[in-house]
């Protein structure tokens, strides 16, 4: 079965007041099933544009990926992420 994906390109603006969402986000979406498989790290552009940072988190299924995403409790975390950086959020199916 196709697993599912939550991926976001981030430019971080606040430093310090992302870090809380880190803090808070990742309890949540590993207690929904999610495996952070890039979060950070170094990156290259070998085309087009791209945000500063890259996070890949795998899920069992694309509708639990899905769940996660729109999971309340995620979300009024997620508000964090939309104050303090730009970015991109993504869900995709995939194996």
């Amino acid at each position: 079965m196709p697993k599912g994906y939550i991926i976001g390109h981030i430019t971080v603006n606040d430093a310090d007041a992302y870090r809380e969402y880190v803090e808070k986000d990742t309890p949540i979406l590993q207690g929904l099933g999610g495996r952070f498989i890039i979060r950070g790290g170094q990156s290259e552009v070998a085309e087009g544009a791209a945000e500063s940072r890259h996070v890949v988190i795998e899920f069992p299924t694309f509708e639990a990926a899905k769940a996660a995403y729109n999971d309340p409790e995620y979300q009024k975390v997620a508000d964090i992420r939309r104050r303090t950086a730009t970015s991109t959020i993504i869900l995709v199916e995939g194996v």
